[in-house]
């Protein structure tokens, strides 16, 4: 029985490259020509990379990765060691904390805390009480998602006022000054899911 070794080290990575290229390519819906055309990189050359037959110089692959609009890392991800990170929070469970803003008091349950290379991603669970004091205004960067689960509450959105009330949904870009207004109910309860490039 003949002993089959495994690729070289450079071809694995070679077709790790390819691979992620040509995934994204697709992703965004080019063809190589296309693709050249946006990069100056020439079709035969994007297939020779797709298909793991050369090592592409790096100043290749920041050109295909600024054509793409992605990071260059995102052209190496599946060059990396094979792990992953996963949470699973069952119901009732998660990081129990508490935010304290001058007068304003809240509670919120810590769901995921997801953080990689290129994205960092975290959900909560929140518990507004009515009170005198207004909740918190962020700005940040990213998007940001709020569901209501029970209540009604008002929330701020640069100069606009959304009325939220259980099972509503809202999904906005972070770096606009955002943040809930006012408690309606003597009670509101959300979920909220952050996410943004690193």
């Amino acid at each position: 029985m003949t002993e089959v070794s495994p690729p070289p080290q450079n071809n694995t990575i070679d077709l790790a490259i390819g691979s992620a290229l040509r995934d994204i390519r697709q992703a965004r819906d080019l063809t190589a020509r296309q693709l050249a055309t946006e990069s100056a990189v020439s079709a035969a050359m994007i297939s020779r990379i797709e298909n793991g037959q050369v090592s592409p110089s790096i100043s290749t692959l920041n050109a295909l990765s600024k054509a793409l609009d992605v990071p260059l890392v995102s052209l190496f991800r599946e060059t990396s060691s094979h792990h992953s990170d996963f949470t699973h929070v069952k119901q009732g469970e998660g990081l129990a904390s508490t935010r304290i803003i001058d007068d304003h008091t809240h509670d919120f349950i810590n769901l995921a805390f997801h953080t990689r290379r290129d994205l960092q991603f975290e959900a909560r669970m929140v518990t507004l009480v009515r009170q005198d004091a207004r909740p918190p205004v962020y700005i940040g960067h990213g998007v940001v998602f709020v569901y209501a689960v029970e209540g009604e509450a008002i929330y701020d959105y640069g100069q606009r006022e959304i009325t939220l009330k259980a099972g509503d949904s809202l999904s906005l870009d972070a770096e606009l000054r955002h943040g809930f207004k006012r408690v309606i109910t003597d009670e509101f309860k959300f979920l909220t899911v952050q996410a943004e490039r690193r």
